[in-house]
């Protein structure tokens, strides 16, 4: 929990400010009837507005003030000052507004302001009557919920494969592994919620075909949905070790709730696990395990940690905060075979294990796609509207790989808020918005008390510029290809990453 919601601190804005105690574009903590509030001054108008971020309680004090908007220092959620709705994901839930009066140069807050209902969209003849999500993760989510808080009034059906309805998966490999999390934190909305909003979600709904020509999605039981409109967001599926032993009880990969909780209930009673990959899911899972006073050993073939993401600086970095927890490295090899005793490395060591985890990447889920006869390249082809190579078929997420504004260059990003601010987009192109998706990518990583953020996409670079300093981890990293920065990565600098997000969106877009 944050101080600002936790704790009430600053003046009291329903006794007064005067206004000339806070300067124009900056941002002010205090509180109103028992509530932090944020008091924010744009020109001669000052907005009232709840102090923490609705995805996980982030100061926004702490933020960044773009124009009419507030953005979160922890995850980069954005809100609008004036109407305190979620502008941006990874928050889905808007913070409260407040009334302002401003007499003789006093500003006071009097009270929260009722939330307008809904938008209501009219129906009209290039809206469509029906809109199928395939997938129920971060991108099929916010689609749906898109749609309904945009005003879209028509059917939407869900169809999940997941036994779970939508959830928090990225703490799945973070507090709610650790024990730190209980889990009523991790559905993303409750049944009702569906159920209120008309959204018919289905779950334990496998798609086995889509006929794009009588426009019907085909689940593998033989039912038909039919749709004017369809959005692809099944996701990705992690890669499978195929070595002797891989099907054993004890090993585990984590993409679902159903996953973490099969995690958790062998990480109850085991003693040493082992897990196989050094990537961000991989060594996330090493953080929580490590809080579960498990011993963790972990393999992977790389000389280092992250390098190829993010350097050997910060490769480094993760590697020894790591080993400080007790986690040890078996780098530069990889798992051959697996038995219920433990594990056996290509350099022939053997590691004891009753638990191994396997994270070693994840493939996108295309094969609806290419069965439908969609343009796919390493991932579903979609345009700058996230619209497929056939009308009225969109993509969003994991699946999508889209044309980069800022390096025009094609990329697909495995990354939670970009799939939720995707699904978003889709949503609204759904309805004929023609929204373009320029949205940065951004993405975090926990480990222990370190947090690492990630603004812009850096598939490959050809040098790096560090500010700050590694070792005391507050620092940024810069990523470039030739002269084009590509990426900002910080540990210990949040409005450092805000701002170097804002610095991309004002980038000329490529030429072409």
């Amino acid at each position: 929990m944050s101080e600002a919601q936790g704790s009430l601190s600053g003046p009291d804005f329903g006794k007064g400010l005067a206004l000339s105690e806070i300067s124009d574009g900056t941002m002010l903590l205090g509180h109103a009837d028992g509530e932090p509030v944020l008091l924010a001054r744009r020109g001669s108008e000052v907005f009232a507005i709840g102090a923490a971020c609705t995805h996980y309680g982030g100061p926004l004090a702490e933020g960044l003030l773009v124009g009419e908007t507030v953005r979160c220092p922890w995850h980069h959620a954005c809100f609008s000052l004036r109407t305190g709705e979620a502008l941006r994901a990874p928050a889905l839930n808007p913070v409260s507004c407040w009334r302002v009066e401003q007499q003789d140069g006093i500003v006071h807050v009097r009270g929260k302001l009722e939330r307008p209902p809904p938008p209501s969209l009219p129906a009209t003849s290039g809206m469509p009557g029906s809109v199928v999500i395939v997938g129920g993760g971060a991108a099929g989510n916010a689609a749906a919920e898109t749609l309904r808080n945009d005003g879209y009034a028509g059917r939407i059906t869900m169809l999940s494969a997941d036994e779970s309805g939508p959830c928090d998966r990225p703490n799945l490999s973070k507090d709610y592994l650790a024990g730190n999390a209980p889990e009523d934190w991790i559905p993303l909305r409750s049944p009702a919620f569906y159920e209120e909003h008309g959204i018919d979600l289905k779950l334990g709904a496998r798609v086995a075909e889509i006929d794009s020509q009588k426009r019907q999605v085909v689940l593998a039981d033989g039912r038909r949905y039919a749709y004017e409109a369809l959005l692809l967001a099944t996701g990705a599926e992690p890669v499978r070790l195929s070595i002797p032993g891989a099907d054993l009880p004890h090993v585990h990969y984590l993409r679902s709730l159903a996953d973490s909780r099969s995690l958790v209930a062998r990480a109850l009673v085991a003693r040493r696990a082992v897990v196989i990959g050094a990537s961000f899911i991989g060594l996330e899972v090493a953080a929580s395990l490590r809080a579960r006073n498990i011993e963790v050993h972990v393999v992977a073939p790389e000389e280092r940690p992250m390098e190829r993401i993010m350097g050997a600086e910060v490769g480094n970095l993760v590697r020894s905060l790591h080993e400080e927890h007790g986690v040890v490295f078996h780098l530069g090899t990889t798992a051959v075979a697996l038995n219920a005793q433990g594990v056996t490395l290509k350099n022939g060591e053997t590691i004891q294990a009753d638990l191994v985890v396997v994270g070693i990447g994840v493939r996108p889920a295309t094969s609806l796609a290419e069965g439908t006869g969609l343009a796919t390249d390493r991932g579903i082809v979609v345009n700058d509207h996230l619209e497929t190579s056939v009308a009225g078929i969109f993509a969003a997420g994991d699946i999508a790989r889209w044309p980069d504004p800022h390096t025009g260059e094609n990329i697909r990003v495995e990354h939670w808020v970009v799939a939720q601010r995707q699904g978003q987009t889709a949503a609204r192109n759904i309805l004929g918005q023609r929204q373009r998706f320029d949205a940065v990518p951004y993405f975090w990583s926990q480990h222990y008390d370190l947090a690492i953020s990630y603004a812009g996409h850096a598939e490959k670079w050809d040098r790096t510029h560090i500010d700050g300093d590694v070792g005391a981890r507050d620092f940024a990293v810069t990523y470039y290809r030739g002269d084009t920065k590509l990426a900002v990565l910080t540990v210990g600098r949040d409005l450092e990453s805000l701002r170097a997000e804002l610095a991309f969106e004002k980038m000329p877009a490529a030429p072409g």
